[in-house]
């Protein structure tokens, strides 16, 4: 509207312009229409020919399976590590100057282990027999590991699917396992690895429902 009043102002000549206001906004109410027609039709052209040349896509044959090994819902053999914590002999406890919580195999030492696992490429992974999901959460209290609702003492068996020798690395580079085995050295924890051929990891049986806190109804969230 306002390029058009300006052309009007400067007399631009040989062009048809509307002279005013009410003959402007008709002139584009009906270009507008006109073009809105225009469009749909175009769009009903894209959809007819989409419709008739839609190839449908080639489906992955692996790649169900691989979203089943990476959520834990198929069960996954091959080689790979077998790697055991396990809590101080009785005897460490007359060792000058350590304490009860010197002798036992704590969450962070597990969770350490299990992921310098992932980090050296495990495909899929244990901890007492249950298959470790991407929701898996467990804690310690003592020396009683709480896990998908079920309770383990030690030893603590984590197995993993996947190179042996990349995993191994990644154990040796990880700090929090270089401090656990410091604990090994001094007042005896368990701790061993090796290789398997032939482990068997189970599927994740449990419930994959995520479940998160809700404010109560009428409670104000920035108090």
């Amino acid at each position: 509207m306002f390029a058009a009043s300006a052309q009007l102002a400067h007399g631009s000549s040989g062009l048809r312009l509307p002279t005013d206001l009410a003959e402007l906004v008709d002139a584009e109410t009906s270009r507008v229409d006109r073009l809105s027609a225009q469009a749909e039709s175009l769009r009903a052209e894209v959809d007819a020919l989409t419709a008739s040349d839609t190839i449908a896509p080639v489906e992955d044959p692996t790649l169900a399976e691989r979203e089943g090994i990476a959520v834990g819902s198929v069960a996954v053999a091959g080689g790979g590590l077998q790697v055991t914590l396990d809590d101080a002999p009785a005897s460490s406890a007359t060792i000058p100057g350590v304490s009860a919580d010197d002798l036992v195999v704590h969450q962070q030492d597990i969770q350490h282990v299990i992921n310098a696992l992932w980090a050296g490429g495990a495909e899929a992974m244990t901890l007492q027999g249950e298959r470790v999901t991407m929701t898996s959460a467990f804690r310690c209290s003592g020396n009683i590991l709480l896990l998908h609702g079920r309770v383990f003492s030690p030893p603590y068996v984590i197995e993993a699917v996947g190179s042996p020798e990349s995993m191994r690395r990644a154990l040796d580079a990880s700090p929090g396992v270089a401090i656990y085995r410091q604990y090994v050295a001094s007042v005896g924890l368990g701790w061993n690895v090796r290789a398997v051929d032939d482990l068997s990891l189970p599927a994740y049986t449990g419930s994959t429902d995520l479940r998160f806190a809700r404010l109560p109804a009428g409670k104000d969230p920035l108090r």
